[in-house]
């Protein structure tokens, strides 16, 4: 029996949901000219904050992950219900800018020119409580 991708697009200019067959928590998508680029949560798992592409908003391809590897130690051994939250991507002036909290410690940011290849290795710009 032959196992066929899941895709959205019926190629008759119509789709069907769900657009994504896998659960992508906390999205963020930002449109740059005719390219979408979307992240996601990543939680305690890496590569982390992957980061998918789409000329139209139905057909997307995962192209890339932010972070090779969460910035913290701690996260060498499994850390359930912690890590990489509620990413933030942006774009200006030629520059891609990836915020992500991890709620114990602080607030990182990442950035690149060019979102499919290496991004900067984050830094944290608030440190936690």
């Amino acid at each position: 029996m032959e196992k066929k991708l899941w895709s959205a697009d019926n190629g008759d200019g119509t789709y069907k949901n769900p657009i994504l067959y896998v659960v992508y928590s906390d999205p963020d998508v930002i449109r740059v000219g005719k390219d979408y680029f979307m992240t996601a949560s990543s939680f305690c798992n890496a590569p982390g904050l992957p980061l998918l592409h789409s000329t139209d908003l139905v057909n997307w391809k995962l192209v890339n992950y932010i972070l090779p590897e969460i910035p913290t130690e701690r996260y060498d051994k499994p850390a359930h219900g912690c890590g990489v939250w509620d990413p933030s991507l942006r774009y200006h002036d030629g520059t891609f800018y990836a915020c992500f909290p991890m709620p114990d410690e602080g607030i990182y940011m990442s950035t690149t020119k060019d979102p499919f290849g290496k991004w900067s290795k984050p830094v944290n710009i608030r440190p936690g409580a």
